[in-house]
């Protein structure tokens, strides 16, 4: 068997294309898992609804099964044909990989994973009656807060899974990327908890504005090392062609994965974007129905802030699943930076997810591989491409997208931050924003939507951000529309679009 060195050297030549894993293959039918007793509605005017540990979901939501239209599939780099399992087994765990091409509603969760789940799950949601007060507003408003994970977000809701299936499968290194640092700091909590060695290339401008991030994953045992690096051959052309590169997820997941492909002792492991991760996420909105039952409310309005795809599809899936299966309708809002709008301005295709192209072509709005975003806040909303399952929703209409700049969501992240107590990481300030946009709207039409939004993080490791707030230096950089039209410029031709 060639090994993953060579894999990687001929990835682009030609090859017979492994099989493509069937639905029957990839998982065993399941029902769902046993519900816990039902529970009595809380006192009105109750703020802060909680559950107990008994309450954690048993098993995750797999949009995947009640999809109208099946999802395009991955394509191999260079055969351009559909990938099977082998193709991607250099860089993942083969549970992990079931996981991504599983057709069956429910996935079961691991007792081991469960247990620690348990350290911050159930999640608490919260009435926002201080906002609402404050913006006068008519709607009423919740949010869902992943703020009180040992990481401080909605990350470790993956990153425990991923490390507990590739530690059953013998691995014994991680490498990864990140943007803020919020997932690589979440997997380098679940590598210490599993006993694995992690490896994280930063995002070269958030490793300069987040140093706190970087001394986290440190405490957790983990190595951060600025991207684009001279670690790697791909660090070192773009280094080449930019010495002073700000960096992007795009880069920073080629260096990874390069790493991954060429260490045989190594796996690779992503923090949203493909299916698995989005749907070890749907704890969260698992959740939310249940207390939004408890509060004797449903949604007429969802909001998630919307970077590679997770924390929104965690929140919104299940409430979109339910729909799909004949339930209460709801209008879900995916709100994204302005300087890097995937969904707004980008391009439905297939393309790579990463600079280097080493990795497989996915179909999802994108704004180029090659792309690169201004320097602004919300690193982790960075990222050229939109997941494939949320930008396969957003083309059957399914959900809605609005981009802001910066300086607007902090904006509202402050006033959050004095009415709710809470100051919320830059990428949630987003999510925030939406859902002050939504409740405004109600008051000038005279309508009461019940509005829920995701509050996937706190800032406490982003306050050089308010601090550049409050003196009046964030700028609402904009993109250079020339180099998005040269990125997507370059996306891959292929006969069938």
């Amino acid at each position: 068997m060639a090994s993953k060195a060579a894999k990687k050297k001929t990835a682009k030549k030609p090859v017979k294309p492994a099989k493509r894993a069937t639905a029957k293959k990839a998982s065993k039918p399941k029902k769902p898992a046993a519900k816990a007793p039902a529970i009595a509605r809380v006192p009105a005017g109750t703020r802060k609804i909680v559950m107990g540990e008994e309450r954690i979901p048993k098993a995750w939501y797999n949009i995947m099964a009640d999809l109208p239209v099946p999802l395009p599939p991955p394509l191999h780099p260079g055969t351009l044909q559909p990938i099977g399992p082998d193709d991607l087994a250099p860089l993942f765990p083969m549970s992990l990989i079931m996981q991504e091409v599983a057709q069956d509603r429910y996935i079961d969760i691991p007792k081991p994973v469960n247990d620690i789940y348990r350290m911050w799950r159930p999640t608490p949601l919260y009435r926002a009656t201080a906002l609402e007060k404050a913006l006068g507003t008519t709607a009423k408003i919740y949010y869902k807060y992943e703020g009180v994970s040992p990481a401080g977000s909605h990350k470790p809701n993956t990153a425990v899974p991923q490390a507990f299936y590739n530690k059953q499968e013998g691995v014994s290194k991680l490498v990864t990327e990140t943007g803020a640092g919020q997932w690589g700091s979440s997997l380098a909590m679940a590598g210490a908890m599993f006993g694995i060695e992690v490896k994280v290339f930063q995002v070269g401008v958030s490793f300069r504005q987040k140093p706190y991030r970087k001394a986290l994953m440190q405490v957790y045992g983990a190595e951060c090392v600025s991207s684009p690096s001279m670690e790697t051959n791909a660090g070192r052309q773009i280094l080449a062609r930019d010495p002073h590169s700000n960096g992007s997820l795009g880069i920073a997941i080629s260096e990874a994965v390069e790493v991954a492909a060429t260490h045989d002792d190594t796996k690779y492991a992503l923090g949203s974007v493909l299916n698995h991760v989005l749907m070890h996420q749907t704890v969260i909105g698992i959740e939310a129905i249940e207390q939004m039952a408890m509060a004797g409310a449903y949604p007429d309005v969802i909001v998630g802030c919307t970077g590679g795809g997770s924390n929104f599809a965690g929140l919104t899936f299940p409430f979109i699943g339910a729909q799909l299966r004949g339930g209460r309708k709801v209008k879900v809002i995916a709100a994204e930076p302005a300087a890097c709008p995937s969904l707004t301005r980008g391009k439905y295709a297939y393309d790579f997810g990463d600079t280097s192209h080493m990795t497989p072509l996915v179909k999802m709005h994108t704004l180029g591989s090659t792309f690169m975003p201004p320097g602004f806040h919300a690193g982790g909303l960075r990222y050229h491409g939109m997941a494939p399952l949320v930008s396969h929703l957003k083309e059957l209409g399914l959900i809605e997208a609005e981009a802001y700049t910066q300086n607007a969501c902090f904006e509202a992240g402050v006033l959050f931050a004095k009415t709710e107590g809470i100051v919320p990481a830059p990428e949630a300030t987003h999510a925030v924003k939406g859902a002050v946009d939504a409740a405004l709207r109600a008051k000038r039409d005279g309508t009461s939507p019940t509005i829920l939004f995701g509050l996937c993080g706190h800032g406490h490791f982003d306050m050089q951000a308010y601090t550049d707030y409050a003196a009046g230096k964030l700028e609402d950089s904009a993109y250079d529309d020339a180099a998005l039209q040269a990125a997507l410029a370059e996306l891959p031709k292929l006969a069938a679009e």
